[in-house]
């Protein structure tokens, strides 16, 4: 599945000048909530969490972050151009009702319900009312179909806003304590 981003105004002209002046990629990626696309081959990007167990949502998570999101640490947070993609999975329940666990006696995952694609780069939310932002993250939700989910995206940045100190990402301490 690839959903792209069709540049907009000057963007292209941007782009082609920062070619010309010997740059190997530009990124024209988008400003605002809900545009941010699912890049091409995030899978093969290092998981940031892998099998994340979400029983209160009966979702199992698969993270993945992009390779510029390596160069984090705990003390100065995620570089601009940092994306995350998150894999909502539906945990497959018993004949019962109850959460299916594996032998290990984790959530098994069921079907792919929604994709949720989140990036940071300088500017970014800018337009977002300031009770709600999220320092320079955007935010976005697609379907397994490649199709806009109807999410409202103002519900992931009340549920990241409390996380500040961690540059806005859930388990963040988790993640670095691991590296």
């Amino acid at each position: 599945m690839k959903i792209r981003f069709e540049p907009r105004g000057l963007a292209p002209v941007v782009a082609a000048a920062a070619l010309l002046a010997g740059c190997s990629s530009v990124s024209l990626a988008p400003t605002r909530d809900g545009e941010l696309a699912i890049p091409a081959g995030y899978k093969s990007w290092p998981k940031f969490l892998s099998a994340v167990q979400r029983p209160d949502a009966k979702q199992v998570r698969e993270i993945y972050m992009d390779p510029a999101a390596r160069h984090a640490s705990a003390q100065s947070g995620f570089p601009n151009g940092t994306v995350f993609v998150m894999e909502n999975y539906a945990a497959r329940t018993n004949t019962d009702g109850s959460l299916a666990s594996g032998p290990d006696g984790k959530l098994v995952k069921g079907d792919l319900v929604r994709i949720f694609v989140m990036g940071k780069n300088a500017g970014w939310g800018a337009d977002v009312p300031e009770p709600l932002r999220n320092g320079n993250w955007v935010y976005a939700a697609w379907l397994p179909n490649g199709q806009k989910a109807p999410d409202d995206l103002a519900t992931c940045r009340a549920c990241h806003l409390p996380l500040a100190s961690q540059d806005f990402v859930p388990r963040y301490n988790e993640h670095f304590a691991r590296r």
